[in-house]
């Protein structure tokens, strides 16, 4: 019996709490033959045995039945409650929230800050004390609090350096009583950019494992592996403190998979964007275990690409641990991510409910999942998945991908050759009319492309790019309605021209056939890729060739053709769903990234691309209605005027791109430092220095809105680059200066932080090989920047940060991230340079930016008083740097 049950237990575990047993009948009297699981009787000595009916099996439809021992008390305990809805044990959205209330109240939580390394710290190992005072005889907590030191390079914006020292990691272990060998992680961050509350980013990721904590620790039946939640305190520094756990802690050894918690936006669904890598289990577990599911391989590839210029965890993990795991990111609003408005407020309780309980099952399914322990075995391909709607995920492999889309393309590849094996004549004749009207097809994608970039660049040199930023439908208004005019008007008239005397049903099914044959090109060149996206590809070759197949009939007969559309439109209503559902996530996800992607890439020309590859592709199985129907003149007209309404409002400037309402803000981003530079020669005397703001819009328009608020600000305080200097000698926080070539210097008065930068040449060695040891040691604020720059006829051959081998920037500089927690001893490194003879100007440069980003340091009263003046549709972010430049 005991045996059975252990049984009974481990299928539940390893189900993740799916399968509910059968419930039996529960006898509640002593000393009488108990009726076992299954039917069997038990007898057992009067008053030896005893149904103990636990207060949270009450209510419960099923049962799970626990031996004690042979004729021991049982434990009936309801399992569905257990493992899957535990009733008064779900994830409580409303206790999240005032954990989120709580973490935010302390203010910003910059790393190296009093609110980040003690305030947040000190709250959280409280409310997990109170966590385990609370939790079940079943399971022990374990807390430990990590500060670690260390240094890695990452290819990231260019590529640079990071060291960290003393920054902090909350880390909690919950396994069952027996011990775990094995662990699954949960990771958020704590700490926030400078100046904002980062209620999205990424307290409320915190609050959840709270809340998850607590949930998972009351259960009665514990759990088959250890859950470990690493509440990390220096993600905002470039991934710091997951680096310094996944590489040092103790624990570390024991992960076999994770799941990364992050935000790009304030609050709505949770989008898993990242997986593997080549795990399809962990994907199967996300199908299995999520309550909301929003998931989709396009969105991980998009974000792989390195075309959106972020990162999160997950890369840690997976580089530097080799571990799989699952990555997912509040996505909505991204207008206000890393502003002051990422409040608590703006967070509705049901996403986080959302948020919890998809990962309250995940966790559940991956901690008592057999395949965890061996999770490098399974370890096999990629998988294609998506949600569908958000009412479910499919899920397959990509090698299964692969085998379907051929299949696919050789069934269309039938169809197509059914045509062409006719009769010698009708044959060529046949391939001569497709190829000309993939031609039209071409030339009409073609026309699309010139017209609606025109337009895009037009609007960015005259200084309107971002109109529609804050009124989207204006993106549509504009380029949306220039793409379909300019399509249909080649069709149009090459219908008029060229097709004057031919069928319109076989022009209509001649041009269904090209775009069969463009998207299964496609199909295949994709699926050769290795790329999982191609699944639209497959999609969009598979349902209309049914829908065609099944319409055959009806498209053939004169008088039939209502039915047909009928018919037609209901075959392609899934496909056309699909992609306009998927193109709505993609405009979600990058359109506030385009306040925030720099001066240097023009939006209007990103978004007039993506609006136009939009119409392309939903517009490929209606192309042939151009052919159907008799007149396209009036549909012309309207989108004609659509455009030209919209093109002389936005030219005349009544679409302004950024909004201060409260509800809805979509704020301009600017960061301002007020710097003080100083530059050393050789011999270690001040050549020069100055002091003055330095300003930095985040987007492609620059200051060009906010000059008639302050007038000072224009384009006659343009930067000149330094160009002996490292970066062009000024202070950047990381290596993103390739990305903001635009900035302006007010002229303001010198500052002196209360904690300056030290920076001292300790040793100069002469090494083997005609090389030379630099050491130094530097100590200053939390967040410091070390630029280096070998001189001609020098290089940069090793040093003593990352694992020894240089890493250069964009533009052949180094650049070195550094950061510390509260307290910190001097920053002490060595570089080694090889250089072939000596040079009067010396071999190297550097420079130190130091970047005061909390306390009495961080504004100056001048700094203040030009923030003030600022609209109140900006985002002004400003703090206190200096930047010192040496030579050696």
């Amino acid at each position: 019996m005991e045996r059975g049950a252990a049984v009974a237990v481990r299928r539940l575990r390893a189900a993740g709490g799916e399968r509910e047993p059968r419930a039996p009948q529960l006898p509640l009297l002593p000393g009488r033959g108990e009726e076992e699981p299954g039917g069997k009787k038990r007898d057992c000595p009067a008053g030896g045995s005893r149904w103990r009916l636990l207060p949270e099996a009450r209510g419960a439809l099923w049962w799970l039945l626990l031996p004690a021992g042979r004729c021991g008390p049982w434990a009936a305990l309801p399992a569905a409650a257990a493992w899957r809805r535990p009733g008064p044990r779900d994830f409580r959205a409303p206790r999240c929230r005032e954990y989120l209330e709580n973490i935010t109240a302390v203010g910003p939580r910059t790393v190296g800050s009093p609110e980040n390394e003690i305030l947040t710290v000190n709250y959280l190992l409280k409310q997990i004390k109170a966590i385990e005072i609370e939790s079940s005889d079943a399971h022990k907590i374990s807390v430990d609090i990590q500060r670690p030191t260390g240094s890695f390079s990452i290819d990231f914006l260019g590529g640079f350096t990071s060291y960290y020292a003393n920054i902090t990691n909350v880390v909690v272990k919950l396994e069952p009583r027996s011990g775990a060998k094995h662990a699954v992680l949960s990771n958020c961050h704590f700490d926030s950019v400078p100046n904002t509350p980062g209620a999205s980013d990424d307290a409320v990721s915190c609050s959840v494992m709270l809340e998850i904590l607590n949930t998972l620790s009351s259960h009665l039946i514990p759990l088959q592996h250890a859950v470990i939640f690493l509440f990390n305190g220096a993600e905002e520094n470039i991934l710091q403190a997951s680096h310094g756990f996944i590489t040092q802690h103790r624990w570390a050894k024991s992960i076999r998979a994770f799941i990364n918690l992050e935000a790009a936006g304030v609050g709505g669904k949770e989008l898993v964007f990242q997986t593997g890598p080549e795990n399809p289990w962990l994907v199967q577990a996300y199908v299995f275990a999520a309550k909301h599911p929003f998931a989709s391989v396009v969105a991980q590839e998009v974000f792989q690409s390195g075309i959106i210029p972020a990162d999160t965890d997950f890369r840690i993990y997976r580089d530097f641990g080799n571990i799989p795991g699952i990555d997912l990111a509040f996505i909505e609003n991204g207008y206000i991510y890393h502003t002051k408005y990422d409040t608590p407020d703006r967070i509705l309780t049901d996403s986080i409910q959302r948020a919890g309980d998809n990962i309250l099952g995940m966790l559940k399914y991956l901690a008592t999942s057999d395949k965890l322990a061996k999770s490098f075995d399974y370890r096999h391909g990629n998988v294609v998945f998506f949600d569908v709607f958000g009412l479910f995920v499919l899920a397959y492999p990509a090698r299964v991908g692969a085998i379907m889309n051929y299949i696919i393309t050789a069934v269309t590849v039938l169809y197509l050759g059914k045509k062409i094996l006719q009769p010698r004549n009708r044959a060529i004749n046949y391939m001569k009319e497709l190829s000309v009207a993939i031609c039209f097809t071409l030339l009409s994608w073609f026309s699309m492309l010139v017209t609606v970039l025109i337009v895009a660049v037009f609007i960015s040199l005259i200084g309107r790019s971002l109109s529609w930023y804050n009124h989207f439908y204006v993106s549509i208004f504009l380029y949306g309605t220039a793409a379909a005019a300019k399509l249909i008007l080649v069709h149009t008239l090459a219908k008029k021209f060229y097709y004057k005397n031919t069928s319109e049903q076989y022009l209509g099914e001649m041009f269904f056939d090209v775009s069969l044959l463009v998207w299964s090109i496609a199909l295949v060149l994709i699926t050769q890729l290795g790329l999982c996206s191609a699944f639209i590809c497959a999609m969009w070759v598979a349902f209309p060739l049914l829908t065609k197949l099944l319409t055959y009939r009806e498209f053939k007969q004169k008088g039939a053709t209502i039915r047909f559309v009928m018919i037609y439109m209901l075959g392609m209503f899934i496909p056309y769903l699909y992609i306009m559902y998927l193109t709505w996530t993609i405009f979600e996800m990058f359109i506030p990234i385009m306040g925030r992607s720099g001066t240097e890439i023009p939006p209007d020309v990103v978004l007039a691309a993506f609006i136009l590859s939009s119409t392309v592709i939903l517009s490929s199985y209606f192309l042939n209605f151009i052919y159907l129907v008799k007149s396209t003149k009036k549909t012309l007209i309207i989108l004609t005027t659509v455009f030209g309404v919209t093109l002389i409002l936005v030219c005349s400037g009544v679409f302004f791109p950024y909004s201060s309402d409260s509800a809805n803000p979509k704020p301009k981003r600017v960061f301002l430092q007020h710097v003080s530079r100083r530059f050393y020669g050789l011999n270690g005397n001040l050549v020069k220095s100055d002091s003055g703001i330095w300003i930095n819009g985040l987007d492609y328009a620059g200051i060009s809105h906010i000059t008639p608020y302050v007038p000072e600000l224009n384009d006659t305080i343009r930067t000149n680059c330094e160009d002996k200097a490292p970066l062009c000698g000024f202070p950047w926080i990381l290596p993103v200066h390739f990305l903001l070539r635009k900035n302006w210097y007010l002229p303001a008065a010198e500052i002196s932080p209360t904690n300056p930068v030290h920076f001292k040449l300790l040793a100069k060695e002469q090494m083997h090989w005609n090389s030379t040891k630099l050491t130094f040691e530097v100590s200053g604020p939390s967040h410091m920047s070390l630029y280096i720059r070998p001189h001609e006829g020098s290089t940069l051959s090793s040093w003593s940060l990352g694992d020894g081998i240089p890493v250069a920037n964009i533009g052949g500089d180094y650049f070195v991230f550094y950061a510390h927690g509260l307290q910190a001893v001097a920053w002490r490194f060595w570089i080694e340079l090889k250089a072939a003879e000596k040079h009067s100007d010396g071999m190297v440069s550097l420079a130190i930016a130091a970047h005061y980003f909390f306390g009495e340091d961080q504004k100056s009263p001048q700094l203040y008083a030009l923030m003030e003046r600022f609209p109140n549709w900006t985002f002004p972010s400003g703090w206190v740097c200096t930047y010192d430049f040496f030579v050696f």
